[in-house]
C-alpha cells in the first residue's frame, strides 16, 4: 500500500491540520516509509508466540476489587472552613 499526495491532503483535512504543499510532499515519503516498515513486520512468523505485556516476564500486580468508602471523611473535611457531619458548608449565593 502506498500513500499519494491526495491521500495525505485528505487525511490532513479530516484531522483539521493545515498542511502546505511542501509538507504534504515530505509527509508522503515519510508515510510510505512507515507503511513499508509495517509490511516488513507482517512477514515475521509469530505462530506460537504469546502476547506480552512487558519485555521481561513478570506477574501482574493485582489488588482485590473491594468497594469501600475509604474511611477518610474526617480527613477530607478537616481543612474545610465550615463542615457539618462530614459535609462541606458553603455560603448561599443569591443573585
Amino acid at each position: 500500500m502506498s500513500v499519494d499526495l491526495a491521500t495525505v491532503k485528505r487525511v490532513a483535512r479530516l484531522a483539521r491540520i493545515a498542511v502546505s504543499d511542501e509538507e504534504a510532499e515530505r509527509m508522503t515519503g515519510e508515510l510510505n516509509g512507515i507503511l513499508g516498515f509495517v509490511e516488513q513486520l507482517s512477514e515475521v512468523d509469530v505462530d506460537g508466540v504469546e502476547p506480552m505485556t512487558s519485555v521481561m516476564p513478570m506477574k501482574m500486580k493485582k489488588r482485590d476489587d473491594i468497594v469501600a468508602d475509604g474511611d477518610k471523611a474526617d480527613d477530607i473535611v478537616a481543612n474545610a472552613p465550615n463542615s457539618d457531619r462530614n459535609f462541606f458548608l458553603v455560603p448561599k449565593v443569591v443573585e
